[in-house]
């Protein structure tokens, strides 16, 4: 059984014996541990590697095949959850100030207005990324880079203890990285705890002080330097080519190297 050492402070998601997958297939497994409160935590991985799966997981997207996620009181109201652009519509007609403010959507539901100070809300955050001015244009006619600004502002008005974040730096300009970076480390900093699959090492290594390598199992977690060593980045590559020999004892291992 895959286990993720321990870190340090109370644990806000546990995860036992966990088994995640589609159709009865397997996609992620046997992952058992927990996660900090206030963690700044990187998943990365090969293609195919469960990574997403285990974000919709965390979510409440994604029923586990086996095992369990205890998330120490949180309920799906908190936690605000960036999905890949991939998954969004861009034809469907709204402007990005109703884009954003659907970030409010659990604090007035779906069909009542906004009231004065849930628009200033909506204004300061299109403002804090960089949106200001375009608030009656249409998502379509976003750029990659501004279309994620906007699903960050959405994320801010969340006001979420945990946030969660699949692939948020694809396809993006590099001023856009920088900027949504820099409210990443502020959410940390708040308090909250955000988890990001990202694909990106070089910005991991800058970025996230922890990481967990998955390969449709665990292969290591803990400190972003002791787990992206060549040897783990190996070992997940193997795994995800199907070369893995599976043992127990060599997953156990590289999970006490990395802690």
């Amino acid at each position: 059984m895959s286990r993720i050492a321990r870190p340090q402070g109370t644990a806000l998601l546990r995860f036992d014996n966990l088994t995640l997958g589609y159709n009865r297939h397997p996609a992620v497994h046997h992952l058992q541990g927990e996660i900090a409160t206030g963690s700044l935590l990187a998943i990365v991985g090969p293609n195919g590697a469960g990574k997403s799966t285990l974000l919709k997981a965390i979510a409440g997207e994604l029923r586990p095949l086996q095992g369990s996620i205890e998330r120490n009181g949180l309920d799906r109201r908190q936690i605000a959850y960036l999905t890949q652009q991939a998954t969004l519509d861009q034809t469907f007609p709204i402007v990005v100030h109703d884009f954003v403010a659907m970030g409010l959507w659990r604090e007035i539901g779906a069909f009542l207005g906004l009231g004065s100070a849930q628009r200033r809300r909506v204004h300061a955050a299109i403002e804090r990324v960089g949106l200001h001015g375009l608030e009656k244009r249409p998502i379509g006619a976003l750029s990659g880079g501004q279309l994620q600004r906007a699903l960050f502002a959405r994320v801010m008005l969340q006001d979420a203890p945990l946030v969660l974040l699949d692939e948020p730096y694809g396809a993006i300009d590099a001023a856009s990285v920088r900027d949504l970076a820099a409210l990443v480390r502020q959410w940390h900093d708040e308090g909250r705890t955000v988890i990001a699959v990202l694909h990106d090492l070089a910005h991991v290594r800058q970025e996230y002080p922890e990481t967990l390598l998955l390969a449709r199992e665990l292969v290591a977690r803990g400190e972003t330097a002791s787990v992206l060593n060549p040897a783990n980045l190996q070992r997940a590559r193997q795994l995800a080519e199907g070369q893995g020999d599976g043992t127990q004892a060599a997953v156990c291992r590289l999970d006490r190297d990395a802690a």
